[in-house]
């Protein structure tokens, strides 16, 4: 989807960008619930009132009222060559210096074969140094700051977003002043050992896709395609509990669960999966049968 290089100082490194993540979503009409007729949209002329198809669709500036400069793709790269073919490092910062919540969106970075040596050598760097690259890319005609980390025996270009597309933190209320004791600390440390596991993100997949695709069949087979579904009374809708709880006790009752779940045992001793530790999607539907 891209092709440039990595360049900083007088290093030059040539690479293509390829997309490391896709979205997953059911495909949904919108529907005039009238009479259920699906709804469209047109894009049209407003001169002529003419749909107009997308191969006749270009992007303009508008400089002044009603004049437009009309811009292609040719025109953005030749408006900075260089920034339109380059991943152009700024600096390197330690990794833990940036937070998650400014990374955004990853690819793969894969090398042009002649260059395997160099950039095997910014790899290394990186994971020996546990830095980031921090740098600026243009990507469909939008430019973007992003961080270079390595991951296993790759480079992943991840964009960020930018300071001021964050919102200002959310005072955690209540936080500060309630402190845990040394014996609830101690507790948790040994209920987080306990659940610690291999990192297995296969393990894992969008269990609410498929709930409502079970849910579509059930309308189906119920005959009820044409029902709206009425929100439910609020007395039925789960709600958060605002007991003050005994954190002990939970951390107690939490651990003596899992050990009961793995025979007796804690997990450490053997690897079987606890009643505790059940599938994402075994843990959705025992939520649904509460």
């Amino acid at each position: 989807m891209w092709k440039g290089a990595i360049s900083f100082s007088l290093v030059h490194i040539p690479v293509a960008l390829y997309p490391a993540a896709r979205a997953q979503s059911i495909d949904l009409d919108l529907l005039d619930k009238r009479d259920f007729s699906p709804i469209g949209f047109r894009r049209y002329n407003k001169t002529t009132g003419k749909e107009v198809q997308w191969k006749d669709v270009v992007k303009g500036f508008q400089h002044r009222k009603g004049d437009y400069v009309v811009l292609t793709d040719e025109d953005f790269r030749r408006a900075n060559v260089e920034a339109t073919q380059t991943i152009d490092i700024q600096q390197f910062v330690d990794a833990e210096a940036v937070p998650p919540y400014f990374f955004e969106t990853p690819y793969f970075v894969v090398p042009d074969p002649k260059s395997g040596k160099v950039y095997r050598l910014l790899h290394d760097v990186l994971a020996k140094s546990k830095r980031l690259a921090i740098a600026t890319v243009v990507m469909r005609t939008r430019q973007s700051i992003a961080a270079l980390l390595p991951v296993g025996d790759m480079i992943v270009l991840n964009t960020l977003r930018y300071a001021n597309e964050l919102l200002p933190a959310v005072e955690v209320e209540g936080s500060r002043s309630a402190k845990p004791t040394a014996r609830e600390l101690q507790m948790a440390q040994k209920l987080v050992d306990d659940m610690t596991e291999a990192w297995k993100p296969e393990q894992y997949h969008d269990t609410y896709i498929e709930d409502i695709k079970r849910r579509i069949a059930a309308k189906v087979k119920a005959g009820e395609t044409k029902a709206l579904t009425a929100p439910e009374p609020k007395s039925r809708q789960r709600a958060a509990s605002g007991k003050v709880v005994d954190l002990m006790s939970l951390l107690e009752q939490s651990l003596t669960t899992r050990k009961s779940g793995g025979g007796g045992k804690s997990k450490r001793a053997a690897p079987r999966r606890s009643a505790a530790r059940k599938s994402p999607a075994a843990r959705g539907r025992r939520r649904r049968a509460a």
